[in-house]
């Protein structure tokens, strides 16, 4: 997208430019995954959380009847380390494995190409169009997609709702404005009332749109999508935009294009949104309880009987950072869209 010096570009424009620019988007130039990068994703911190989503994938098949062939798509696999440990583990389900078509959907050709490089398989690919090959029951996975996608943010004041904007007039100090605008035109668009009981609205169109083919697919042909990612439960809906560059925050208008954009969901809109499909439902509950729940701890321990005490440390360190309350294991969220008709709840049991 060029940017006229005169740019006044909502939000999400404004991320959208930041993030995925062809020439110039964070995205689109480097791997920001890992200790090198600007942070880590939970695949990153340790194997066996991707063998637990393998794991959880294999029971959750069994619900469906253990289709003869089905889709997993992975939305936005950074570097490709949970695909890759979800491949080698799944082999040691053959009756599944050789049903499974691997794909990935993956918008930035900087890290397909880190992906390839990782994956070695001519029996994955990647995919744009999430619509192909959609007859066969689908099952999507999205650990840490859906915060990556731009975001719009409304501002209740006196007079009525705002949007915020970005001004680009000076590139070099980029600042925030707010512009008074039509709030249910924006609900028009959404087909529910999003702006009811709140002070702020914080959203991504994109994930809508995602959410929306995603459901389709999953209403016709079976199947689900599991989401992994930080945010909360709570009705009112919060102010989350933030940046981060070399694991710490950093200021949104700073570094652009070189520092990532991200923001919390609010996995109550997400449920909203879902409700409108009638044979669709929502299951959620914390990382800590979903991963303690499919065995992640009994997995370590078996996995470090026979490794040396230092590597043993090393791998509960790495686990409880993924379960711990206060690090990712309340933090962050999983929830399962599927088919009501399908009383699936392994990993959402209640307590």
């Amino acid at each position: 997208m060029k940017i006229n010096k005169s740019a006044n570009l909502s939000l999400d424009q404004f991320i959208d430019w930041a993030l995925y620019d062809k020439n110039s988007g964070y995205y689109m130039k480097q791997n920001p995954f890992g200790e090198e990068g600007d942070f880590i994703t939970a695949p990153n911190v340790t194997r066996l959380f991707s063998e637990i989503i393998t794991i959880w994938l294999v029971t959750f098949l069994k619900s469906l009847g253990s289709p003869n062939k089905f889709n997993l798509i992975e939305l936005g696999a950074g570097n490709g380390e949970m695909m890759k440990v979800i491949y080698q583990t799944l082999k040691s389900f053959p009756e599944h494995f050789g049903c499974c078509n691997f794909m990935i959907h993956e918008k930035s050709q900087f890290l397909i190409d880190q992906q390839k490089i990782n994956l070695k398989s001519e029996k994955i690919t990647w995919i744009q169009d999430l619509e192909k090959n959609s007859l066969d029951p689908t099952i999507f996975l999205a650990n840490e997609f859906f915060d990556a996608l731009p975001i719009k943010q409304f501002y209740k004041k006196q007079d009525g709702w705002y949007e915020r904007f970005v001004s680009l007039s000076d590139p070099e100090k980029a600042e925030f404005n707010d512009i008074k605008t039509n709030i249910k035109l924006t609900e028009d668009k959404l087909n529910f009332e999003i702006s009811k009981d709140q002070n702020i609205i914080e959203f991504s169109p994109e994930a809508f749109k995602y959410l929306k083919t995603i459901c389709n697919i999953i209403q016709k042909n079976r199947g689900g999508i599991l989401v992994i990612d930080y945010g909360y439960l709570d009705s009112k809906m919060q102010d989350t935009l933030q940046a981060v560059k070399n694991h710490k925050y950093s200021n949104v208008l700073e570094n652009i294009g070189d520092t990532d954009i991200t923001y919390n969901i609010n996995f109550q809109i997400f449920q909203k949104f879902v409700n409108q499909f009638k044979n669709l439902d929502t299951l959620v509950t914390n990382q800590k309880k979903f991963l303690t729940s499919m065995g992640i701890v009994q997995r370590a321990e078996l996995v470090s009987k026979n490794i040396a005490f230092s590597k043993k440390t090393d791998l509960f360190y790495r686990i409880r950072r993924l379960i711990d309350e206060k690090q990712m294991g309340e933090l962050f969220k999983v929830m399962l869209i599927k088919s009501r008709n399908n009383k699936f709840l392994t990993g959402f049991q209640s307590d």
